[in-house]
């Protein structure tokens, strides 16, 4: 993480200020951090598990939101945006605003060289913290690779990844997801 735009705040202070934000901000911890730009590849990548979710869930009482919907970890008071976020049944929202989900089922990072170690580390930490949680991925910006942690009926985590051309079975949601969909347009170097 970077170093916090503004400290000392409270979740409602956080919240007036980012509701009034031209600009998307993370809190954790009573500390703001402006969040970066996406590169080209992180956009389309983004677009595309979101298009291909949604596809899924066209005849089902499923969601899927990317980019700007707000997440509130409620137990740790993180208040973040993942990259794609879906949720099967109600969504719960923290207020009648209904900007900051609170039961997402599903969540994907994609990996950018300057968050990297945030999404494995201590955002994971953050998001296992989260009831409703099942599902979480982290999708290369690199090279068609993807990891993926289930939640087990246990509480455990369990791991496993995909690349090249294989496609991935989100139980989570009930939808799969083909890496040649996920990767679609998107040029490596």
């Amino acid at each position: 993480m970077s170093t916090p735009l503004k400290t000392g705040y409270t979740p409602e202070q956080y919240l007036d200020f980012e509701r009034h934000s031209p600009e998307r901000h993370e809190f954790v911890s009573g500390e703001i951090f402006l969040m970066g730009g996406a590169s080209e590849r992180h956009n389309l990548i983004v677009i595309n598990i979101s298009r291909d979710i949604s596809l899924q869930f066209r005849s089902r009482p499923c969601k899927v939101y990317a980019n700007d919907m707000r997440v509130k970890v409620g137990k740790t008071s993180l208040y973040t945006y993942p990259d794609v976020v879906a949720v099967c049944g109600p969504a719960k929202f923290d207020d009648s605003l209904k900007d900051t989900l609170m039961n997402p089922m599903l969540i994907v990072e994609v990996l950018s060289p300057s968050t990297e170690a945030y999404d494995r580390g201590r955002k994971f930490e953050h998001y296992r913290q989260i009831e409703t949680l099942a599902e979480y991925l982290l999708v290369s910006s690199d090279k068609p690779h993807v990891e993926r942690f289930v939640r087990q009926s246990s509480g455990e985590w369990t791991f496993s990844e995909v690349h090249d051309e294989a496609a991935l079975q989100l139980s989570s949601v009930a939808c799969s997801l083909a890496l040649a969909n996920v990767y679609e347009k998107v040029e490596f170097e």
